[in-house]
C-alpha cells in the first residue's frame, strides 16, 4: 500500500468518515463499514485530503486539463483537489454543476471555468454510478471530454446485476478510467496496522467474499 493510502484511511479514520458496525445500504445490503465524505468538514481535514487526492492522481498517470465536481460533495472535492495541485505548481481551472438549471444570474447548470479538453470528474465514491453518468453527459453536452474519474474510496463491491462493481461498469460503458485514493482490499491490508480496524476484519473479509467484484 502507498503511504498516501495509509494517510487517506488513517485521516477517514480519525475524522469518524469510516466507521464499522451494521449499516443499512440503499442496495439493502447490510455492510460492516460505512464511508461519509462530508465528516471531511473543517479546512484542515479538506487540505490532507486534497493532498491524498493529488497523490493519487500523480500515481495514476492519468493526462487531464481541468476537473469537474459534480453536485453536491464534489463541488468541495473537485475544489479542494485544485488547491492542492496548485501548491504544486500546476494551476489548473475547475467547473461544477447545480441540480437544477438556473433561469436568472448568470443562468445555466455550470458554474466555474469553461468546460474543454480533458475533463476529469472527482467525487466521494462510486454507488449506482448515477452522478457519474449525469456529469458524463454534462461535460460532453458543453465541449469537452470525459478523460477519467477520480474518487476518495472504491468499495469494490458488485452492482445488482453481473459481477462488475460500479466503478467498473463505468469503465466499461464509456471507456474511461476510475482511479480511487483507497479501496476495500487496502482498506483490509491496513487492518494489520490499526486495531480499530483490525477487530472488523472478519466482518470485512466476509463482506468482501459475499458482495466483491471479481478483477477485470
Amino acid at each position: 500500500m502507498n503511504p498516501h493510502q495509509s494517510r487517506f484511511l488513517d485521516l477517514a479514520l480519525a475524522r469518524s468518515v469510516l466507521r464499522f458496525g451494521e449499516f443499512s445500504l440503499k442496495s439493502g445490503r447490510t455492510s460492516p463499514y460505512f464511508f461519509n465524505a462530508g465528516l471531511f468538514d473543517s479546512g484542515a481535514a479538506l487540505a490532507d485530503l486534497g493532498e491524498c487526492y493529488a497523490d493519487a492522481l500523480e500515481a495514476s498517470g492519468l493526462r487531464f486539463d481541468m476537473l469537474f465536481g459534480p453536485a453536491y460533495k464534489g463541488i468541495p472535492l473537485a475544489t479542494t483537489l485544485a488547491v492542492a495541485l496548485a501548491r504544486r505548481g500546476r494551476d489548473l481551472p475547475v467547473a461544477f454543476n447545480r441540480k437544477e438549471a438556473k433561469a436568472h444570474g448568470e443562468g445555466g447548470r455550470l458554474i466555474g471555468a469553461p468546460v474543454r479538453g480533458r475533463v476529469l470528474v472527482v467525487d466521494d465514491v462510486i454507488t449506482a454510478g448515477t452522478a457519474i453518468r449525469e456529469s458524463i453527459q454534462i461535460i460532453r453536452e458543453a465541449g469537452g471530454e470525459p478523460c477519467g474519474v477520480l474518487i476518495a474510496l472504491d468499495r469494490q463491491e458488485r452492482g445488482q446485476a453481473g459481477r462488475r462493481s460500479a466503478a467498473q461498469e463505468v469503465t466499461a460503458e464509456f471507456g474511461i478510467p476510475v482511479h480511487a485514493i483507497a479501496g476495500l482490499d487496502d482498506l483490509l491490508a491496513h487492518a494489520d496496522e490499526r486495531p480499530e480496524i483490525a477487530a472488523h476484519k472478519a466482518a470485512l473479509v466476509a463482506y468482501r467474499a459475499r458482495y466483491g467484484s471479481q478483477p477485470e
